[in-house]
């Protein structure tokens, strides 16, 4: 299995609270990462740390490696924003710029110079609207504001933003915790078939959206790494009492 994605040792503080502690995890390529376990553990910390999210947070150190195909994403010649192209994000709410449906997917590219001419810039509009399972519905109101539509529209717009910019890996920070368990059904067949071509990392509180739409699971609980396997062995047979307490309802 390709490993895209590895962190070894992983350390992160907020000022002087340890917030993840020695995390060695690998993501696998073009399967669906679910990172589970109690509010306050330590999955948003870490989704953030393959982004490098938590350079915004002031009073946030983090210490270990963190690689991406092999090369270290906190060396000090690595370009950011290139880096963030390459693993993009998704929100727990989700937020839509205030420009029309159609400037929201666009901006990416624009500003990463992906598209040459106007009608190439169209295409992948479209193109990144049908991979987010949602050009049907929009395709006649292009120029409304992305503001206009559904929370389960508004989060399928904020994925095809992400993936207008060809990332190849995707976090996923509980993207359907703002959603109606119809708009979160749609947002989980999408990730099923977007892991065909991306690689996704998924942190969420529902074990059973865990269960349903990734491969591998990690569960985290003070900031420690507990466990990580194949989805179905965490859910049946976990090798670790936390998880199996955990996954059973005694705590959390």
């Amino acid at each position: 299995m390709k490993v895209k994605m590895q962190t070894r040792g992983l350390d992160v503080f907020y000022g002087e609270k340890q917030a993840l502690q020695s995390v060695d995890l690998e993501i696998h390529a073009n399967e669906v990462t679910a990172l589970i376990g109690p509010s306050g553990c330590g999955k948003s910390t870490y989704l953030r740390c393959l982004n490098r999210m938590n350079d915004v947070v002031p009073g946030c150190r983090v210490s270990g490696d963190v690689t991406l195909d092999g090369r270290d994403i906190y060396d000090s010649k690595l370009d950011v924003v290139k880096l963030r192209a390459r693993v993009g994000m998704v929100f727990q709410k989700p937020n839509p710029f205030p420009k029309s449906i159609y400037e929201n997917v666009a901006y990416g590219p624009r500003i990463h110079g992906i598209a040459r001419t106007k009608s190439d810039l169209d295409e992948l509009v479209r193109q990144s609207l049908r991979k987010a399972g949602l050009l049907e519905e929009v395709e006649s109101r292009l120029d409304e504001s992305g503001t206009s539509l559904s929370g389960g529209q508004q989060q399928r717009l904020c994925i095809a933003r992400a993936i207008a910019v060809s990332p190849e890996v995707i976090l996923m920070d509980e993207p359907c915790s703002a959603l109606d368990p119809i708009a979160t059904a749609r947002v989980e067949e999408l990730i099923d078939e977007l892991r065909e071509q991306f690689t996704i990392v998924i942190v969420t509180h529902s074990m059973q959206q865990a269960a349903r739409v990734s491969q591998r699971t990690a569960f985290f609980h003070l900031g420690s790494l507990v466990e990580v396997g194949e989805t179905g062995k965490i859910f049946t047979n976990p090798a670790e009492k936390r998880t199996q307490d955990y996954i059973t309802g005694r705590f959390g």
